[in-house]
Parts: structure tokens; sequence; C-alpha cells
């Protein structure tokens, strides 16, 4: 009898997952029930599931609104109808502001129901008028009282009680931006739209039995038979749109890349090939490889970057078809983490391309492959982003809404709509906000997506189907992963460089892996961990992790990739791992089936894939039941049960096989500790490889490396100690100039020209205007030559002056600061017109004006965000003490004061949920100090930012990495802007 209920997915409007849903139509009897979400088909697929488990009928339709008002309501008869639905809903989503129309356009097997209303209008023989409760005595005075045939039930279902019909009102507030007390009532659903027993229901409408037949029919004559189970996957089934010409494509280019791979091709390699394809055509993953192989050599024939990784990095077949560049022969990967008879989902490939290049692979996919979509992610609504916007909503004043979301309060203290606040903001947890667009998941369907599901259009333009990777793969549907990276980027733009800047050098061959891991001067590189803007090896955590591991080689890289994963430092692995690295009578420590299993990482898990060598060899589990558990510890795996069901099996075989119930319980608590953060052997290698070609780029190209890699957005650091560390490596740092400077960063030699992307307020097409006027008519000659040129206001001129984009005038700033005030209008109204003869310039005597010391770093702190002077030279007492990074060994376990500049800070909550932290800073010549701050340190003595701070302490050192355990901690004052100081007291320079 309901025709019309909405789930959360109805944005910002429902209040009810299709869970609860489905049970309260359980608890009201019903037999059938039809989901119609307003503009939306998200929650269907997994609706349907959940109907089909629980013995309820499951019927799809789409509620069709304009805002709140209500158009009219399709439902699907079959799978055929549903479709349409998808397809017919899809085109208005895919529009900027679209308006749905009065009337139906006619859909095949399916039925529409406009809701009731006292005009007469004819009707198709699959069209109906919805008659809600409140309308029936409306009816009994209407026209349409004489066509009874063409009426059904219309009760809309919403929330489940009084308090959900509240949070819809508050969701519709948050929507329209409003006070809740001045939200419409045209702009929220009835306090009624819930659901009635069905006998309850039936009572209502009991004066027109004709309505519960007609509604009953609908019920009976539609069903939907989707297959939304796993067992037949729904990607492109074919290449060549032959299975056996796909296998033969497969077979062919896999042994054609053996020579481009091996120089020696030895049984062992053949043997794992043979293998590999006979259970990737058993499993049915021949289109896949072929798809992801496609892909790849259009970026090879465009020159784009890549790197492939997941779990299909531990396949010789992707390594023969270049689709991954890690050699699982070389690196004895682990077969089955790959693929095995019991995996029911293709291996992952992720496919990293520079942020550059990866929207022409999208367009690439999508004008290739004729069933394409991009995936959702569902963004919630967070805790503390719902107090916000809830207290909004209530309207508390600005400071009562900091209080609450900070947490910093009494409960008891609160007033009544404060604790409403809190109460509905963790009600509202978890609800969808709205939809998403997934990192870089792509499906590429055997049939139109519209059969599952309907596609919204994002900015980007690419086609998004509107549920995410958990429902897809449910069904069968798997992603293809192709991602966007600056790391690549930066290797391509510094090769880039190096071309253009020595033309005369032989091109860089940037995939001669082997090479580089043979390299002295990268090894030494590692074990020094000098890798400041190498691809995941940069950050403080891992820079430290190189050094006490002493890692010069690729296989000790690939292992600090995955050991330095919050799973295995979580479990206490690491420490274990770092320990029986470096000293091998800890090795002996091992239990010796997990040193059997593991002896490459001394029976320590460090891989995913060791997860299903322990639970296979250690648990008893088999292969199938190993990849469930490594499936359910990744949070991809929606059911809990089976899971659950394997856990209880890994302890029960335990057991058997005579293992004492303590080493099994801290063997699972190992296992459990991974949860999803441990990478894949392959996946640690290909990230090892793009490693390698960064620390080549910085070992022998180090300031092409480093101006790449602000032209690519940085990396872990902030710009600022991109630039120090070009500095330290000889780098000559030059602000941006007018006539050297481009958008991006610029290097000639060892000058390195700031590009005009780093100046807060310049506008881009200023910038490009000034860049196009130079390059056609030559470099500025000097201020008025530039005004004449460019059309520009004073304010964005001022921005150039300021920051010494002039300084080849040698003029003082200030002076050129008052000419432009005189010369230029503070807006500018129209371009310059190239004229025969030149207008004489006025002439202005200028007065004298002094500049203060330090006044440049002033202007660079507004306008680039960082001083380019040294920054302890800002400080308002000059410091004496110049105790270095370099000296802290000579002073173990003894308490220093030292002075560092701030880098950055890890916050990392203790085990009793206090906050600590792990700082990074660079001394007065720039090299790093490392600091731990315990939890009262850290609240006592907080860090507040970038600055000098002074810093006390013990010094200490593990692993031969030295820290400071700070006991005090103070950020000192900087000397005073200049800029606004009294002119008499300015100092001359």
């Amino acid at each position: 009898m309901y025709l019309n209920t909405h789930t959360y997915y109805s944005l910002r409007y429902g209040t009810i997952d299709s869970k609860t849903l489905i049970k309260q139509a359980i608890d009201s009897h019903l037999e059938a029930i039809a989901l119609t979400d307003i503009n939306s088909t998200t929650a269907a697929l997994d609706f349907v599931r959940l109907a089909q488990k629980n013995g309820l009928k499951p019927i799809l339709g789409v509620d069709f609104r304009n805002n709140t008002s209500q158009k009219f309501i399709m439902i699907a008869q079959n799978d055929n109808g549903y479709f349409h639905i998808n397809k017919y809903l899809s085109g208005f989503l895919h529009q900027a502001n679209f308006k749905i129309p009065n009337r139906a356009k006619f859909l095949p097997n399916t039925y529409v129901i406009y809701p009731f209303q006292n005009d007469f209008f004819e009707l198709e023989s699959h069209e109906f008028i919805g008659v809600c409760p409140q309308d029936l005595n409306t009816l009994k005075f209407s026209k349409w009282k004489q066509y009874l045939h063409k009426l059904v039930i219309l009760k809309t279902v919403t929330f489940l009680n009084k308090k959900g019909f509240n949070t819809h009102r508050l969701l519709r507030a948050i929507d329209n931006n409003t006070l809740l007390s001045k939200l419409p009532e045209s702009e929220q659903g009835s306090e009624t739209d819930i659901m009635l027993p069905i006998e309850t229901l039936k009572s209502l409408y009991a004066e027109f039995p004709k309505l519960i037949e007609n509604t009953q029919h609908i019920l009976d004559t539609c069903s939907i038979t989707i297959d939304i189970t796993a067992t037949v996957s729904k990607n492109q089934q074919t290449y060549t749109h032959n299975a056996s010409l796909d296998f033969k494509l497969l077979k062919k280019l896999a042994y054609e890349g053996l020579h481009y791979r091996y120089k020696r091709i030895g049984r062992r390699v053949f043997n794992r090939l043979e293998k590999e394809l006979s259970i990737i055509k058993e499993k049915g993953f021949v289109s896949y490889f072929l798809i992801n192989w496609k892909i790849l050599k259009y970026a090879q024939s465009k020159d784009y970057f890549y790197v492939g990784r997941g779990s299909g990095a531990n396949s010789v077949v992707a390594y023969l078809l270049r689709i991954t560049d890690v050699d699982p022969i070389e690196l004895d990967l682990y077969f089955e983490r790959f693929i095995n008879l019991y995996r029911t989902n293709p291996p992952d490939f992720d496919i990293d391309f520079s942020w550059r290049d990866r929207d022409d692979i999208m367009h690439f996919i999508f004008k290739r492959f004729k069933h394409t979509a991009l995936i959702t992610v569902y963004n919630t609504f967070k805790y503390k982003a719902s107090v916000r916007e809830l207290g909004k909503v209530f309207g508390l004043p600005k400071s009562e809404i900091d209080k609450l979301s900070s947490g910093a309060f009494q409960v008891e203290q609160l007033d009544k709509l404060s604790k409403l606040v809190l109460i509905y903001s963790k009600y509202i947890q978890g609800f969808p906000n709205y939809l998403g667009i997934h990192a870089g998941g792509i499906l590429i369907s055997d049939k139109p997506i519209h059969n599952y599901v309907a596609t919204f259009m994002p900015p980007k333009g690419f086609s998004t189907a509107m549920f995410d990777m958990v429902v897809a793969e449910d069904i069968g549907l798997y992603k293809f992963d192709i991602l966007s990276q600056r790391g690549l980027g930066k290797i391509r733009e510094t090769v880039d460089i190096i071309h253009y800047n020595n033309p005369e050098l032989p091109p860089i061959d940037i995939h001669d892996i082997k090479r580089f891991k043979e390299d002295v001067r990268i090894k030494n590189m590692l074990r020094k961990a000098k890798a400041i803007g190498c691809f995941y090896v940069e950050s403080p955590a891992m820079r430290m992790l190189l050094k006490k591991l002493e890692v010069d080689n690729y296989l000790g890289l690939v292992a600090a990739s995955s050991v330095i994963r919050p799973g295995v430092a979580k479990s206490g692995m690491m420490r274990e791992y770092i320990q029986r690295y470096r000293d091998p009578k800890r090795r002996k420590d091992a239990h010796p089936i997990l040193l059997d299993i593991m002896p490459e990482t001394y029976g320590v898990m460090v891989y995913q894939e060791d997860v299903i060598k322990v639970a296979h060899y250690f648990g008893g589990l088999n292969l199938g039941e190993a990849d469930m558990l490594r499936r359910g510890m990744s949070g991809k795996f929606r059911s809990r049960e089976e899971f659950l069901k394997v856990k209880n099996q890994f302890f029960e075989n335990c057991k058997n096989k005579g293992h004492s119930s303590q080493l099994t319980t801290e063997i699972w608590r190992q296992i459990e500790s991974f949860a999803g953060y441990a990478f894949a052997k392959g996946h640690s290698a290909s990230y090892a490889v793009e490693s390698y070609q960064s620390l080549f780029l910085k070992a022998y190209y180090p300031l092409e490396y480093m101006v790449a890699t602000l032209n690519n957005g940085g990396g872990f650091y902030r710009a600022e100690y991109y630039v120090h560390e070009a500095r330290m490596n000889g780098g000559v740092i030059h602000s941006v100039h007018i006539n050297k400077s481009y958008y991006q960063n610029y290097i000639r030699g060892n000058d390195i020209y700031l590009g005009f992307m780093n100046l807060h307020s310049f506008e881009s097409n200023n910038a490009q205007k000034l860049i196009t006027e130079r390059t056609k008519n030559g470099s500025f000659i000097d201020l008025d030559d530039f005004i004449d040129r460019v059309t520009i206001s004073l304010e964005q001129l001022t921005i150039l002056i300021k920051v010494n984009a002039f300084a080849f005038m040698q003029r003082n700033k200030r002076e050129l600061l008052w000419e432009a005030y005189m010369k230029v209008n503070k807006v500018p109204t129209e371009e310059h017109v190239v004229t025969l003869f030149k207008s004489e310039k006025i002439t202005f005597d200028t007065p004298e004006l002094s500049a203060a010391q330090y006044e440049d770093a002033f202007d660079e702190l507004q306008y680039i965000g960082f001083p380019l002077c040294n920054p302890f030279l800002l400080l308002k007492n000059p410091i004496e003490n110049r105790l270095l990074a370099k000296d802290l060994l000579q002073h173990l376990n003894k308490i220093v004061t030292v002075y560092g500049y701030y880098v950055t800070a890890k916050k990392t909550p203790t085990s009793k949920g206090d906050l600590m932290y792990f700082g990074n800073f660079i001394d007065f010549e720039g090299d790093h100090i490392d600091t731990v701050h315990f939890p009262p340190i850290a609240k006592k003595h907080p860090l507040k930012g970038r600055g000098v701070y002074e810093i006390t302490g013990k010094v200490i050192a593990e692993f031969d990495c030295v820290n400071i355990e700070v006991s005090y901690c103070e950020k000192l004052a900087i000397i005073q802007d200049p800029r606004y100081v009294d002119e008499t007291k300015i100092i001359t320079t």
C-alpha cells in the first residue's frame, strides 16, 4: 500500500536508513513496498538486497520534485522500467539548473502517479492520481470521484516518528540556510508522513475500496529481478567482443613483454606466467587486464608518466603488460595475494597519473569504453560540523557555537537549545549530506550503468553513478582506480626542466630503476635520509625510520614503505621489526612458524599478504577464508557475519593445531591491528619505484627537482620549506621579477625566480597579461614602460612593487610606490591601445624616501607567505646560544637549550586520549631538530604555528636517531613590523 517512501538518501529531507525502513515495513505487516527517493536511486540496489534478505518484495521508483514541490512519482514495473527511470532522471541531473515538468514523459514499463489536485486532466493508461489521507474529504466533492479506477493510495513515508519529523525540519533548515523559526511550511513535509500498520492504512480508505484495489494491482504487477549478487561480474566481459580472442591477445602481449622485461628468461618465469594466465582465464579476469593495458597503452603514446600499484603488482602478467613496474619474480611477491581460485573480485590496479595528465586519461576512457561512469562517495554529516550547522539553525551566537564544537563545556550548564544542538548533532551524524566523487574509481560496465543506478554530472563533466564502491562491488561491479598524484608531476616536470636548461645532455631514462638501485649517491641519500621532496620518503617519521633501519637498498625501502603504516606501528611490530633488522640475535625471538612463513621480515607481519600467509599456514584457514579475512580487515567488507565466522574458525583451528590461547590471541591482535592500513608488498614496491625516480633526480638535479616540487603543489611540507631546501642545495632564491619570472617558478643555472603563482591576492590573469606582453614585445625597461604596456590596477601593481619585482631598477620601493600612486588609476578601465605616437609622460619630483631594514621580509610574509631571509634574523632579541643540530650527539642524556624554526608537528593521541606532539624544526644553519612533546608539556607549552622557538629538553637517541625530549618550549618574539613604526625610528639601509 506504500508507493512513496523515502530513505535519508532523499538528501537533507529523509531521515530513515534502508535497514530501518525495511524493519518498519515488516513490523507493519507489509508484503511489498516501493522505494521512491527524491530525485535519487542511490539507495535502490542496497534496498533490494536488504528487502529480499528479509522476505519483503522490493519495488523501485523515483519521486520527481523541484526542490520540495512534488511533480510526479514514477514506479518501475520491471527491470526495463527501472532502467528507463534511471535514464530519465539522469537527463535532469546532468543539467546545472534542471526543472522537472508538470507531466511525465512516457517511459516503457512504468507507472506514473501525480499528486491529487482539483484540476482535472486526461490520464494515459499507465498514469494515476495519488490520494493522500488528507485529500479524502476533498475527493468526495471532486470530479476525480467519477474516475476511481485512476486513483491510488499515496501515503508518503519520510520519517519514523516525531523525532524523525523534527530532524527532517532541521535538515530542511540547513538545506535552506535559514533559522528553524523562519523555515516555510512549503519547504518541509507533513508531520503525518510516517508509516502506519497496513490495516490502519486500509481503514482510512475504507470508503473508497477501489483505491485499495488499484494500489494493490500496482504492487502485484511490479517486480524487480536485477541480479544484485557479486557471483557474476558486471564489468565489461570482453575486450575484443570475443572471449577466446581476448585470451589469445593477453597471452600474446604477455609473451611479447618477456624480452622487454628480462635479459634472461628462466623456467621460473615461464612457470609463473603460465600459472597466472591459467587462473586469470579461469576466473574471467582477462578483459580486466586488457582494459588496463589499453588505458596505459594510450598513456604511453602520450608520454604520460604513471605508476601501477595495488595487489595487481604481485602479477607477472601485469609486469609484462607494463601495467606495473614491479618485478614479482625479483621480489618473490606472494601470488595468492594477487589472485587465487577462491577470489571472486578482480585484483586491484591503482594507476597513478600526474595531476596534469589525469583528466585526459579520463576523457580517453569515457570515449573508448561504452558504459562508463565515475563512482560516488557519500559525504556524511560529521559531528563537529553538525554542531555548527545546527547551532546556526537554532540561532545560537558564534561564541556559543564555538564552545559547543570545541567540547569546552559542561552539559549540565548548557541551556535547552544548546542541549538540543548536541542531541540532534549526534542523531544526524553519519547521515548522507551530499554526493561527492570517489578519488579515482571508474566503472566500466558490460551493460548500461542506468540498469543499476541513475547518474549525475559534477563540475568536472564526467557522468557519475549515484552509488558508492561498496554497493557497486556487492552487485559485481568492480572499479578501475585512475588516480591523480602530484609526485609524478614533479618527476615529469623535472625531466622537462633538465632537458630545457641542458639541451646538450643525453635524454634521461627515468625508468632505468635497476641502475638507480645500485647508484652510490642514492644509497648515501637513503642512509642519511636526505630525501626532502622525494615521494613517500620525505616526512619526519619516514626520515627517522630510514635512519633507524639504515636503509640503502630497494628491498629495505620496500619494507620501510609498509612498516611506516599505522597498522604495523600500532601493533608494536614496527619497533620489533627494527630491533630484529638491526640485531640478528633478536630474530630468534620470532615464533618458528612465523619465522618460516616470513623469513624476509624476520617473522614480523609487515605486508598485507602476510595476513593471508599467517591465516593460511598458522591459522589453518583455506585461501578463500584467508582472503575474506583480509577484505574484512580492509574495511570494505559489508557483512561482518562472515568475517566473525572466519575469526572463530581461526581460533578453533589454532586450538586444534596445539597453539596456546595466549599465542593465538597475540597473533590475532597483530592481524587485527592492520585493519586496512598495511600495504600489499607489491603496492610498497610500486611506491619504492617512484621513490627511486625522485631520489635520482634529487641526487643529481636537486635545484631543478625542488623547482618542479614547488610548481606541482609541494608535498608533505609547505612551500617555504622547499624553498629552504633549494637554498641548502646551492640555489640562489630571488623574489618575483617582472622580466624573469613566469607564472610558475623558474630556474636558470643556480638562480631560482619565484613565480607569480606564489603571490597572495595577485590575480592570475594579470600574470598572464604581463608574461604575454613581455614575450611579444620584450623586457620592461622601467616602471613607466610597464604602466604603459600592461593594464593593471594600482592595488595589483602595489603587490609587485612591494615584493621587489622591480628590483632591477635599483630604486627604493617606497619611491616606486609613490610614483605608482600618482600615475595609475585604482581600477583600470580599458586595455591599452597601441598608437602611432606615444604621449609624453608626466614626470614628478619623487620625494626622497627611506626603507627600513627587514621591511622586505614583512612584505614577503604578507604577499608570499614567508620571508626570503633567514627567519632567525627577525628575532626581537638575537640569540647568542648557537647549539646546532649537528652538535646534539655530543650532549646525549644532557639537558640542552636549542633554537629552532618550526617546520611541522604531528599530533598523536596517547592510549589515554591525551595529545602529544612530534615536532620538527630547523636550526640557524638549516639542519633538522626533532622533538618529542609528551602530553603535560604539550598542554603547558603548546606549539603556536610557525616562528622561532626556544626549546629546552633532554637529548635522547634511539637507533642513531637523535631527539629532544622537551621540558620547556616557547615561541620567541620577532621585531616590530618596520612598515608601521614611527618614521623617525626607521633604520635606513
